[in-house]
Formats: structure tokens, C-alpha cells, sequence
């Protein structure tokens, strides 16, 4: 299964958190972490670490962030890079994770991903489909080299 880490700001990471658990019961494997204005970059960078480690069976984690561009979402991004099958997803609300909970059971990350991205209107992103949109720098003397 999926873990989530729904990184918010204020406290919109717990409430979404605590309704999904309203509607579903105790949710495994989801963690919420707010990102409160003065919070500094090593402390959410911890907290996200520490979510991350917490949530990660083996099959992936979906990091769940508010804002796009914004330091959750920055953060999520930094890890993604280092952790196989993470996928960072920008622009989420509580009507998407609702909808998208059971899916977590049985989509891989990157099936995920995409079905969450298609689901959630124009709002929704993630860091992949953002890549796409923006290629990797490449140095001209590696085109040549090869």
C-alpha cells in the first residue's frame, strides 16, 4: 500500500487527515505534517523525513502538498529524489484524497500519480508532470560525448 504524507500549511494537513479518518477509520500508513509560517527549512525537513520513514512499506509514498511551488512542496521534492517510487502532487483537497483513498491499495506511485493529476482538475500537479514541462539542464559537450 501507498503511504501519504499530507504537507499543508497552517493546519489544513491535519483537518484533512482527521476527516479522512472520520469517514474511512484509522488510516495506516499517513501522516499529516503543518508547515506553520516561522517554521524553519531544517525543522519541516525533518518533520517530512521523519513522515517519509514512517509511511515508506516498501511500495512508495505519495507526498500530498497544498501549494504548488511552495515549501512542502519544495521539500517533498528534495526527498522524492533520493527515495524510489515517491511522487510529489501539488494543489490537493479533501474531496481528491476522499475520492482518491481506496486507490492506494491497489495503484502503483507512478499509476497513482497520473490518476490523481487526471482526477483532480486543472489545479492538480505533480513534480513529474512539472519536469516534463521543464527538462533537466544538459550540458552541450554531453550531447556531443555520446
Amino acid at each position: 500500500m501507498l503511504g501519504w504524507v499530507i504537507a499543508c500549511h497552517d493546519d489544513q494537513a491535519e483537518d484533512m487527515r482527521e476527516r479522512l479518518e472520520k469517514k474511512f477509520g484509522p488510516l495506516v500508513q499517513c501522516q499529516a505534517v503543518s508547515y506553520w509560517r516561522g517554521l524553519s527549512d531544517n525543522m519541516l525537513s525533518r518533520m517530512m523525513c521523519d513522515a517519509l520513514h514512517h509511511t515508506d512499506s516498501g511500495d512508495g509514498v505519495i507526498f500530498l502538498t497544498d501549494i504548488p511551488g511552495a515549501a512542502p512542496y519544495r521539500v517533498a521534492a528534495l526527498m522524492s529524489h533520493k527515495h524510489s517510487h515517491c511522487e510529489v502532487i501539488s494543489g490537493v483537497s479533501y474531496s481528491l484524497l476522499e475520492r482518491m483513498y481506496p486507490l492506494r491499495k491497489t495503484l502503483s506511485s507512478e499509476a497513482f500519480r497520473e490518476a490523481i493529476v487526471s482526477s483532480g482538475g486543472a489545479e492538480v500537479s505533480s513534480l513529474w508532470h512539472q519536469q516534463q514541462k521543464n527538462p533537466p539542464f544538459v550540458l552541450l559537450h554531453d550531447l556531443y560525448d555520446n
